[in-house]
């Protein structure tokens, strides 16, 4: 094992100073890892919509602060009781969680206790912080990484090591976006051959789960989105119906597919509405699973009854990453999981081009490669 840097790690990141400015490209300064830290060396990361929630008023989060939680590169130093990571391992980076709790404790890490105040503050409890060139402080912990930078600082458990022949700066969506939407296919709803779905919002998220349900042997697909050009790649990903979401009576389309409802249905928009007509098509018994967080909670009006039926929120789609992200990265080697071909990469330094690029549906998965 290597020790840590004796010195401050001088860098570049992407920081958000207002949640109504563009990101600004400017030189940082990470601390040497602490205990049970590495630093990473960003070969690519993800831009996934929880990173452009800090712009929302309703998320009180600090600024000024470093983004981004889909991060993959190589670990270039580490720091005390450090023991199963090495400096020049490549990892993926995930979310973070305490290894503690009781839910921790029983492999249950994305239903962490701390979850919150570890990934979704962006300023560490303890451990390394960051600088901007003027020593101001800058927020260097979203998700556990910040890794919307060329060095990113994170802790042993949310970093995944992988195979180092692999295209490292395509993995980093695995870490998050990629793993909720199959993990809620593969690990919440256990989908088994014959089942059948209905997936609202067809992004990332919700095209990863589109594919995990090809993979679970699901004999209807329903893929419903408003942009046409998602609902083709959710076809080439085996969604045997496609269904545009401005149209009246979704619940009665589906019902047409499926008579007495489908099996699951997977709300990735946070819609009131959409989950209404999710939960709408549902067969008896079936389970809506939503990973967006709704606006002012669910709230289900007198005409939708839950009736046998479940409501449930995911988070990461119940996915231990040391286990999981090598699962996927195994179909995607066997040529059953393609989620590289949802990628489109940008430059760090292009990271606004990237946020409007995805807020507009040009893209469904940026992934930014420094330099």
């Amino acid at each position: 094992m290597a020790s840590a840097a004796a010195e401050y790690r001088e860098t570049v990141a992407a920081v958000l100073h207002s949640r109504d400015e563009p990101f600004s490209t400017e030189q940082i300064a990470l601390a040497p890892p602490g205990p049970r830290e590495v630093l990473v060396a960003i070969a690519g990361t993800g831009l996934c919509h929880s990173d452009l929630v800090p712009r929302l008023p309703s998320l009180p989060v600090r600024l000024p602060l470093i983004l981004g939680h889909e991060g993959a590169g190589v670990v270039e130093a580490v720091g005390r009781d450090v023991t199963d990571i090495a400096v020049g391992d490549h990892v993926v980076l995930s979310y973070d969680s305490c290894g503690r709790c009781p839910a921790c404790r029983s492999g249950r890490p994305s239903s962490c206790s701390a979850f919150n105040p570890l990934n979704l503050t962006g300023w560490p409890r303890a451990g390394s912080a960051a600088a901007l060139s003027d020593g101001a402080a800058v927020g260097s912990r979203w998700f556990g990484q910040s890794s919307f930078a060329a060095h990113a600082i994170a802790t042993a458990r949310n970093a995944v090591v992988v195979d180092s022949s692999l295209p490292l700066h395509l993995l980093g969506p695995l870490g998050c976006g990629i793993q909720t939407g199959a993990g809620a296919v593969m690990n919440v709803f256990g989908m088994r051959p014959g089942d059948s779905i209905a997936v609202f919002g067809v992004g990332a998220v919700g095209l990863a789960a589109v594919l995990a349900a090809r993979v679970a042997g699901a004999t209807t697909i329903v893929a419903v989105d408003l942009h046409p050009t998602r609902l083709d790649q959710a076809a080439a990903f085996g969604a045997t119906h496609i269904l545009d979401g401005a149209t009246d009576s979704l619940h009665r389309q589906i019902r047409s597919i499926v008579a007495d409802g489908v099996h699951f249905t997977f709300d990735t928009t946070g819609s009131n509405a959409v989950i209404r007509t999710a939960i709408a098509s549902l067969a008896v018994g079936g389970t809506c699973g939503m990973v967006a967080t709704p606006v002012g909670g669910v709230k289900l009006d007198g005409g939708v009854s839950l009736s046998g039926r479940c409501l449930r929120g995911i988070i990461e789609g119940d996915a231990v990453p040391q286990v999981f992200i090598p699962t996927l990265i195994e179909l995607w080697r066997q040529g059953r999981f393609p989620f590289d071909q949802l990628i489109t990469t940008f430059g760090l330094g292009d990271i606004n081009a990237a946020e409007a690029a995805v807020t507009s549906g040009e893209a469904i998965k940026p992934v930014l490669v420094p330099g």
